[in-house]
């Protein structure tokens, strides 16, 4: 399958301004997330940014970078921007949208995003585990789940962040998303709706239109970063790790 890893990065975040060049260990994070991708040896990857200084780091590393209008309304957006100005759009069977502030993120789940499109879905993404303690947390996202085939693919039922007591199939999602070209023009198409404005999951409007989403499910994937305490946290893991080799 011909995939075109696509990685959005925006600079003007309220929570975190300049979050896709914030240095973790002295590497920009928006470096390390595109590393990833090519390291995944899923298909052509691509940063999809609309600051000079996001692009030029891209372009000056040998990568492939695409200045994007800076007022689009989200990452999926902006992915879909991209798509559009490649050349060979057509010659691509998937688009994954890989978030820029997963620094962590192991190539073998970028790889996994595919899965639900092989199994005949239009949407994909991922699902890992979740404690007793992160289904409290309404700062996480969670994915409820019927599985059609255990631990590989099944369909998402429902997205929230509020604390629910139900905890059967209950998993953290992760904000990684793989897209057939054209069930990516319809998502963008259509307007939010209810349940995505109301609890602001951009999701929902897929599953509300009746578009099913397929999930796949991979273990103990790292935090992203969405706060500057969320970037020391991984810088220390970082740290870590080297100490350990």
């Amino acid at each position: 399958m011909k995939t075109a890893i696509i990685i959005p990065a925006r600079m003007a975040s309220q929570r975190f301004p300049n979050k896709p060049m914030a240095k973790i260990n002295g590497i920009p994070m928006i470096e390390r997330v595109w590393r990833q991708g090519i390291n995944s040896k899923t298909g052509d990857v691509y940063v999809a940014c609309s600051e000079d200084e996001v692009f030029n780091l891209i372009i000056s590393k040998g990568g492939k970078a695409i200045m994007t209008d800076p007022n689009l309304p989200s990452g999926t957006d902006r992915v879909f921007a991209a798509f559009n100005l490649l050349k060979n759009k057509d010659d691509y069977e998937s688009i994954i949208n890989l978030q820029g502030d997963m620094p962590l993120i192991d190539y073998k789940n970028i790889q996994s995003a595919n899965i639900p499109l092989h199994h005949g879905y239009d949407i994909g993404t991922i699902a890992t585990d979740i404690s007793s303690e992160e289904i409290k947390n309404e700062n996480i996202t969670k994915v409820s789940v019927d599985w059609k085939e255990e631990g590989l693919v099944g369909d998402s039922l429902d997205f929230y962040k509020i604390f629910k007591t139900e905890i059967k199939n209950i998993h953290q999602h992760v904000g990684i998303y793989s897209f057939k070209p054209n069930a990516l023009k319809k998502f963008i198409s259509l307007p939010p709706s209810k349940n995505e404005i109301d609890r602001k999951l951009e999701q929902l409007r897929a599953l509300d239109a009746g578009i099913k989403i397929g999930i796949t499910y991979v273990e103990n994937v790292p935090i992203s970063v969405d706060t500057f305490e969320d970037l020391m946290l991984i810088e220390n893991i970082l740290k870590n790790k080297d100490e350990n080799k």
